[in-house]
């Protein structure tokens, strides 16, 4: 057997989102940060995510992660997360897949009962926490980038459905939070494909209609996923609720979605829904959870911004080897409408 390229894969879902673990057969990327990093991989070599995520290799309902060394004089690694349509700087599920395998591995060592790291994502450093316990990460606990909300219930409209309220917060990601209740979803598995069109729909009317820029970073822009919302109901001491993440090119993040979990509570914030420390129980559209709360308040350039956590497990499904052969005539594979929501020909701006 002969290949181009060999690429050392660990598979790993995470609350039932499947995550693909890049551990070998990368050395390093150029760039100083992972920011960095993440732009060189889009801009000259797109053709890895594409090799990973595309068909054949792939499919529309995962996404991929490079675990890459660090600059950053906290970080023991860093990872670059790619999804279907883009490089999202960064991703909880997505963690909780990387940080799995690293330790599960042996990449880094465990630390019973508990294994604490920093590593660097492309939206900046997070701190984990994982409980372990013979050998295996039993949870993983992340404190993520700042949330904040862009916008609250701001009207957009959108073809074949009128006027939507819309409320566009970060997460690690830019959201567009809709309630789904008042768009006829109860967030149910039969559901799903509707909502995806839903969710598609309003993305991109959101993305045209509302401008949308990182106070810190410019280049971190646009929305480029939409959330369904739940009501809000009390459990116990806490707080829970039902949601559905549409991820481009359509497809339902079958996890409740770290990134947008951390949206949700800048919202709920916002709104005063929830107070510091107060337990939020996500449960994902297939019944899994991540288990949130608000641990601090900051600020992400001039506007007010939440520290959270977000917890869940994560479970390695796979180790084995990606190559490419040659003479294969798709050494970057393709996209077809019928499982793909519509063709994607070209990275989200």
């Amino acid at each position: 057997m002969r290949w181009k390229r060999v690429l050392n894969v660990v598979g790993v879902h995470a609350e039932g989102e499947y995550g693909k673990v890049v551990t070998g057969g990368i050395v390093d990327v150029p760039g100083k940060t992972m920011f960095d990093k993440m732009r060189y991989l889009r801009d000259h070599d797109d053709g890895l995510r594409k090799f990973l995520l595309y068909e054949p290799r792939g499919a529309a309902v995962h996404s991929a992660n490079v675990v890459l060394p660090s600059s950053h004089p906290k970080a023991q690694l860093g990872y670059v997360i790619m999804e279907s349509t883009e490089y999202p700087p960064m991703s909880g599920s997505n963690t909780i897949c990387t940080v799995t395998a690293i330790l599960e591995t042996g990449i880094l060592p465990i630390k019973e009962p508990m294994t604490e790291l920093d590593l660097e994502t492309p939206g900046g450093l997070i701190h984990v926490t994982c409980q372990c316990r013979g050998g295996k990460v039993m949870q993983v606990k992340f404190r993520n980038v700042p949330a904040f909300v862009q916008y609250l219930e701001a009207p957009v409209e959108v073809k074949g459905v009128g006027t939507v309220a819309v409320d566009v917060a970060y997460g690690g990601m830019h959201f567009a939070l809709v309630d789904a209740a008042k768009l006829g979803f109860g967030i149910t598995p039969d559901e799903a494909r509707d909502i995806c069109i839903m969710g598609e729909k309003i993305r991109e009317a959101a993305r045209e209609q509302l401008t949308v820029v990182h106070p810190e970073n410019p280049e971190i822009r646009g929305i480029t996923i939409t959330e369904f919302m739940g009501p809000l109901k009390k459990k116990g001491d806490g707080l829970t609720a039902r949601n559905a993440v549409v991820v481009s090119p359509g497809r339902i993040d079958r996890s409740p979605c770290g990134t947008g979990t951390s949206a949700r509570l800048a919202v709920m914030h916002a709104r005063r829904q929830i107070r510091k420390g107060q337990l939020f129980d996500h449960t994902s559209i297939i019944g899994t959870h991540f288990f949130a709360e608000i641990v601090g308040t900051t600020r992400a350039g001039k506007k007010p911004a939440v520290v959270t956590t977000v917890a869940g497990r994560g479970y390695v499904t796979s180790i084995g080897h990606y190559g490419l052969d040659p003479d294969d005539p798709l050494p970057e594979g393709y996209t077809l409408s019928d499982t793909w929501l519509r063709t994607v020909t070209s990275l989200q701006k």
